[in-house]
Parts: structure tokens; C-alpha cells; sequence
């Protein structure tokens, strides 16, 4: 490793500390409270919801991945595609912050809205970090550690923690991985962005809420993916 990586490699210890910390207690209580609330809806809901986010994921899987370029990370040092990822998260918290106000300004029926628009922003920012990085998404299982870059950046402590070690072995676990498991996916998703969006459906305040949450959750992304694939490229840990 060189002077950069090695800085790299303790700055990635020192993101999987503060990913696998416990979440504080309000996060715990209110992961506790959208349980209960979960247990109240009826299976055929679970199932209705869970098959709509696995049809919109997969179809912003394909539109990303048909419009990103992918050789834009090629002959690059690890430096140099830490610089253009952290161009490519500025860039993409602008227009989650655009989409965020405009759909927050628009009351509840925009505000509905935003669910989709923004799960697009956030796939199609996935599949250009992986390109930065050097990674093909024509590869399916490229695609499926997208999918838990996204799991990882959006769900509770036991699920994070699992994630975390699948992508930490990825090139052994990979090989038995067929599928996300939906449900789990969808579940963990929408009670992570509850809190954060609820707000955004109140008039008035609409806008600059859906504009302040959508940049923190792409901030979040961002650093979550920066840090999957940098953990991917280095691998083990440099001999001292």
C-alpha cells in the first residue's frame, strides 16, 4: 500500500466503528414503534408492498444502468477516484435537494411522489460510484452488491451489522447469494426514511424539509458507498 491507501485503509476502520455503533435511543424506540406497526399490517399488504419496491427497484436498476458510463473510472488511482466520487455525491445531493423541494412544496400528492423519484437519484448515484471504482454493473453481481451498499446506508443495527460482513467477504459470499431478500429490503428501507420524510408531506414547511432530508440521505449514501467499494479495493489489512 501506499502513503494514500494506507490513510485510506484506517479511515474505512474507522466508518465500520461508527456504522456498527448502536443507534441512539430514539432510533431504537422509534425502529421499535414501526415493528409493532408492521406486525398490524395484513400479510397481503406486506406482500402488495413488497412486490411494487422490487418492480421499481429492478426498473431503476436497468435505466441505471443502460445510462452510465462505464469506463469513466478506468487507469485511475484510488485517489483520483475518491476525488470524482466526492464530485459525483456533491452533484447528486443538489438534485435530491432540488427534487426534495419540489416535491415537499407540492403538499401530499407530490409529496407521494418523492418516494420513487428519489429512490431513482439514489440507484443511478450507486451505479456511478461503481464505475469511479472500476466495477461492471453489466455483471449481475455487481448489481446485487449495489443492493447492499443501499441495505447497508438504510437500515437497523442486527441488519446493518449483517450487511457490513457479507460485503466485507463479498468475493466468497457473493457466489451464494441469488436474490435480496425483498421484503426485509423494502421493510428496512421505509422505516429508515419515516422520520426523515414525514414532515416533508406538511404545508409550509414541506420544502425545506424534503429539500434538508434528501441531502443528508444522499450525504449518507455517499459516504456508505465511498467506503464499501474502497473496503473492496483494499482488501486486507497491509502487513506493518
Amino acid at each position: 500500500m501506499n502513503e494514500y491507501e494506507l490513510k485510506v485503509y484506517d479511515e474505512v476502520q474507522e466508518w465500520k466503528h461508527k456504522i456498527t455503533r448502536r443507534s441512539g435511543m430514539m432510533n431504537r424506540l422509534s425502529k421499535k414503534a414501526q415493528g409493532k406497526i408492521n406486525e398490524w399490517i395484513p400479510e397481503k399488504v406486506h406482500e402488495v408492498m413488497t412486490e411494487s419496491i422490487k418492480g421499481m427497484v429492478k426498473a431503476t436498476l436497468f435505466g441505471s444502468n443502460v445510462t452510465t458510463e462505464k469506463s469513466q473510472g478506468q487507469g485511475l488511482t484510488l485517489e483520483q477516484r475518491d476525488e470524482g466520487i466526492r464530485k459525483k455525491i456533491s452533484a447528486f445531493q443538489k438534485t435530491a435537494m432540488i427534487e426534495g423541494a419540489g416535491t415537499g412544496a407540492g403538499g401530499i400528492l407530490l409529496g407521494l411522489a418523492d418516494f420513487p423519484l428519489l429512490l431513482t437519484i439514489k440507484m443511478k448515484f450507486l451505479f456511478e460510484a461503481a464505475a469511479i471504482y472500476g466495477f461492471d454493473t453489466k455483471e449481475y453481481e455487481e448489481r446485487l452488491f449495489i443492493l447492499h451498499i443501499f441495505q447497508l446506508a438504510f437500515s437497523s443495527d442486527e441488519i446493518r451489522r449483517n450487511t457490513l460482513e457479507e460485503i466485507e467477504n463479498w468475493e466468497s459470499r457473493k457466489q451464494v447469494l441469488a436474490d435480496m431478500d425483498w421484503r426485509k429490503f423494502q421493510q428496512e428501507y421505509r422505516d429508515y426514511i419515516d422520520l426523515a420524510k414525514m414532515l416533508q408531506l406538511v404545508p409550509g414547511i414541506g420544502a425545506f424539509v424534503g429539500a434538508y432530508a434528501n441531502n443528508n440521505l444522499l450525504k449518507h449514501l455517499g459516504e456508505t458507498a465511498m467506503n464499501a467499494y474502497r473496503l473492496r479495493l483494499l482488501g486486507k489489512p497491509p502487513e506493518l
